[in-house]
């Protein structure tokens, strides 16, 4: 039961990492981006044909990276510049990229790094850590670095722009800033994010597969939906980030234990949407709830 845990705590750290690219256009920008599916698949598939290529691994994450920004990018041009509604312009791309990664993967299904060298085996020799260990402190890692550069960017002058554009478009617009290039750049950083944390579930399970990022959307949001739960209290920012991975971890490792009480692998989507509405509805209910004892209590 213990090495399930470990093993559901280190994907929910490199998901983690997605969560936190949904988090910038589901929360700070109010953008629904469906993008999400085909771009982490796209900076898994990267990753895996590049680290083939016997590219430093490192150089890989970047590069995977960038590839995951690319398709941010396209759907921020089809949603700005084409003025196509961001939910159909996100799912526009994720419906091209299937076909993109399919190419990508040299027309297979997926492709074995089995045999290829990652930062997470570098990881391992140097910390005598077992893989699936070895991979969960990367995640850890680039957690971190993800939180405190989404949080000092957000705290700088055009990080505001960034978060009054989610808040207030119209107002914003009105003292000259240009929301369609906010928009932009900010659909653009949450998918270098996802393809980032694609890449790096690669590192993890050795494999790289089209459709590896089914359902990521769903993840995401829920990994959103129960941090905030635990944490609703708190409004700093940083916190709110944290709160997300956080989320994911959780996410993930009730996955786990509903797994060790018997149910099959191939239920793992009708439980992932039973998990997303509880922690969607579980607010809703909490605030009834509240307003309730309220009346009561006045009567």
């Amino acid at each position: 039961m213990l090495g399930s845990l470990l093993g559901a705590i280190g994907q929910g750290v490199i998901w983690g990492v997605m969560v936190l690219g949904i988090f910038i256009t589901y929360k700070i920008l109010n953008v629904s981006d469906l993008t999400v599916d085909g771009s982490f698949a796209t900076g898994g598939a990267v990753f895996a044909v590049t680290a083939l290529a016997n590219i430093d691994p490192t150089i890989c994450l970047i590069i995977a990276m960038m590839a995951g920004g690319v398709c941010g990018f396209i759907t921020g041009l089809l949603h700005t510049k084409c003025k196509i509604p961001a939910i159909l312009a996100g799912i526009l791309t994720q419906l091209g990229l299937y076909s993109i990664n399919l190419r990508i993967l040299g027309d297979k299904a997926n492709v074995s790094i089995a045999n290829i060298d990652t930062n997470i085996t570098f990881l391992a020799h140097l910390t005598n850590l077992p893989h699936s260990r070895a991979g969960m402190l990367l995640g850890i890692i680039v957690s971190i670095i993800c939180i405190i550069f989404l949080y000092s960017l957000l705290g700088t002058e055009f990080g505001a722009s960034i978060r009054a554009t989610g808040n207030n478009e119209k107002m914003i617009r009105a003292l000259g800033v240009n929301t369609d290039n906010i928009k932009l750049f900010g659909i653009t950083l949450s998918n270098m994010l996802i393809g980032l944390s694609g890449a790096m579930l690669v590192e993890m399970n050795k494999y790289a597969d089209v459709g590896m990022g089914k359902g990521a959307i769903v993840y995401g949001l829920a990994s959103i939906v129960i941090g905030e739960v635990f944490f609703r209290r708190f409004s700093n920012f940083g916190i709110r980030l944290f709160s997300s991975v956080f989320g994911c971890i959780l996410f993930f490792i009730i996955r786990a234990i509903v797994i060790r009480l018997g149910l099959k692998a191939n239920d793992m989507q009708l439980i992932s949407a039973i998990i997303v509405v509880i922690a969607l509805a579980m607010p809703i209910f909490k605030e009834n709830m509240a307003m309730r004892n309220r009346g009561a209590s006045n009567a």
